[in-house]
């Protein structure tokens, strides 16, 4: 029998500080508590869209920092909302910098199962499920779950 992949005993959720966030971490701790597995909370920042490419600033672009404080700040208020001061056992946090959609595509590889709010920030309120969800649905290498809100 071949061994599991290296960290495929977690299910990774991924957040952007939404409303949909504290749902879908709460969702996501309770598959996790079910099957036993690690929990890891992922969120990602992106580059300013106020720069094209080719305007980057050599080094980086000065917002980078202030981008990565606030996505670690949304996210601590995502978990305190979701959780309390409880926060579930073996639960990680990782910030990351990219495309949302790439990277929990990437992350999806090693794990057990994929959680998600239906939509972000993002600014199509029409729509059922956001660009990110709908990616990870197409591209996942794990199963996924899409979380709706609680209306």
């Amino acid at each position: 029998m071949n061994a599991s992949p290296e960290g495929s005993e977690r299910i990774v959720v991924g957040i952007d500080g939404s409303d949909y966030s504290p749902l879908t971490l709460q969702t996501a701790a309770t598959i996790a508590s079910a099957l036993n597995l690690r929990l890891e909370v992922i969120s990602c920042w992106n580059r300013s869209d106020i720069y094209f490419a080719a305007q980057i600033p050599v080094g980086g672009f000065p917002e980078a920092g202030l981008l990565e404080s606030e996505a670690t700040r949304l996210v601590e208020d995502a978990i305190e909302r979701a959780f309390g001061q409880e926060r579930p056992q073996g639960l990680t946090v990782s910030i990351r910098y990219g495309h949302p959609a790439q990277i929990l595509i990437e992350a999806s590889a090693t794990a057990r199962m994929l959680v998600l709010g239906r939509r972000g920030r993002g600014g199509f309120l029409g729509l059922r499920i956001g660009s990110v969800s709908s990616a990870c649905v197409a591209h996942a290498h794990c199963p996924v779950v899409v979380v709706n809100d609680a209306d």
